[in-house]
């Protein structure tokens, strides 16, 4: 079978390369892809937002399958385009992408199906918005309705603070996205994140992960795209995943069939455990990245047979075996990152820093000359290692040491709750969900 892959990102690296593992696989493609991507497979200069541009390339290569990784795409109706032309796609369609492009959908979703989730009001009105957060008090979590690429979420400790992110978002700091805002109840617990392959009638649940969005050490600094992640996740054993699933995957299965717009792809539920049990923070309709990094690395099954039988409507029976051994990976990111960051800073040679148990996944990467690699600007999250060792980073930190960036920088406490879960120390310290 013949499959193209769209995006190029870490995610899209960690998903092309367990793909290209696959014996039913014939030739793999992706578009646009990155320099790690290109390792395995033949990228193609696609603009995922032409979407008569990617048909007619599906067609003339004969791809049995497309498999969309970011989330714009989706939203935007690539999936529907596709399947229109009877090409076989794993992904949603945009309407049940609203999951992800909106917020307030999910909210309303949540709260229409007794999904257990965060309080929270909607609003398109500044003053509305204020007051709701006068009468409710801080911390308080405020976030662009739509996709606002993992920027459009402020928590604010304080009314000024508030104020301020109400003013910004509505101001049109976000465009489109934050014509909308909802405003939530800030939650405290543990996050962790749990994803679920669905095929419009039935979900298979996948492994769970935990990641970091913090920049620096010790959770501090600003939120990013993810500094890290491992899995599995030690809060979601077998008896939480179980509700998980009963409480939350299962009935959103549900509403989306009330719908009239059965959901097909993977569910990314961000989620906040507490005392009380799990609490849907927001849906991704597309794998995580970093989580994507480590799922890819603890699978034992045939990842594209998976893809496929979603996509196909054939979960049915479908299994999903993992290695039994915590996968973890580090993010190398520019210095300055999330903020202002200098580009076109090279990397040099990655080459002898890969086996099967320790990978070097890319995201933004671009243009190999002389032998190293430059950050392509943009969200320029570069290398990312993967380690299976059990319950340690040593190899990941080990692999990192060996990467020669001046440039990058990484946070060196990835999978701390692990650890001293693994000591027996029950140090918590309370993060709000940010899927």
């Amino acid at each position: 079978m013949n499959v193209l892959l769209i995006g190029s990102g870490g995610r899209e690296h960690a998903l092309a390369w367990a793909i290209s593992r696959s014996p039913d696989l014939s030739r793999l493609y992706c578009a646009p892809g990155n320099a790690g991507i290109a390792t395995v497979a033949t990228l193609a200069a696609l603009n995922p937002d032409d979407h008569d541009g990617v048909i007619r390339f599906a067609r003339e290569r004969q791809i049995g399958l497309v498999v969309v990784g970011p989330e714009a795409p989706l939203v935007g109706g690539l999936a529907d385009a596709l399947r229109a032309e009877g090409i076989a796609t794993f992904g949603p369609s945009a309407a049940a992408a609203q999951l992800e492009g909106s917020k307030r959908f999910t909210k309303d979703l949540c709260r229409d199906y007794s999904i257990p989730t965060a309080a929270y009001e909607s609003f398109t009105d500044p003053n509305a918005a204020k007051a709701f957060v006068e009468k409710t008090g801080v911390p308080i979590v405020i976030k662009a309705d739509g996709l606002a690429a993992g920027k459009g979420v402020i928590i604010a400790e304080t009314m000024d603070d508030a104020n301020a992110a109400i003013d910004d978002i509505l101001g049109g700091a976000f465009g489109e996205a934050g014509a909308s805002i909802v405003v939530e109840q800030f939650l405290t617990g543990e996050e962790a994140s749990f994803f679920a392959l669905c095929d419009g009638e039935r979900a298979l649940a996948l492994a769970s992960a935990q990641d970091h969005k913090r920049a620096f050490d010790g959770d501090t600094g600003p939120n990013t795209g993810g500094m890290g992640a491992y899995s599995p996740a030690p809060i979601l054993d077998d008896a939480m995943s179980a509700r998980v699933m009963r409480e939350i995957i299962e009935p959103t299965l549900k509403a989306m069939r009330d719908k009239g717009c059965p959901f097909s792809g993977v569910l990314f539920a961000g989620l906040m455990i507490d005392a009380e049990g799990p609490k849907l923070i927001e849906y991704n309709v597309r794998f995580g990245d970093p989580e994507c990094q480590v799922l890819m690395m603890r699978l034992k099954s045939d990842v594209l047979a998976l893809l496929r039988a979603s996509a196909e409507g054939a979960l049915a029976g479908q299994k999903a075996e993992w290695h039994d051994q915590t996968a973890l990976t580090v993010v190398m990111a520019s210095r300055g990152y999330p903020g202002a960051y200098e580009k076109n800073t090279e990397i040099g040679s990655l080459a002898a820093i890969d086996d099967d148990d320790l990978k070097i996944f890319h995201a933004g990467t671009a243009e190999r000359t002389a032998g190293w690699l430059r950050p392509a600007g943009g969200s320029s999250m570069s290398p990312r290692s993967a380690d299976r060792s059990p319950k340690r980073s040593s190899r990941a930190y080990a692999a990192v040491d060996r990467i020669d960036w001046p440039g990058g920088f990484c946070r060196r406490d990835i999978g701390w709750r692990a650890i001293e879960r693994a000591r027996g120390m029950q140090n918590e310290r309370p993060r709000i969900g940010l899927a």
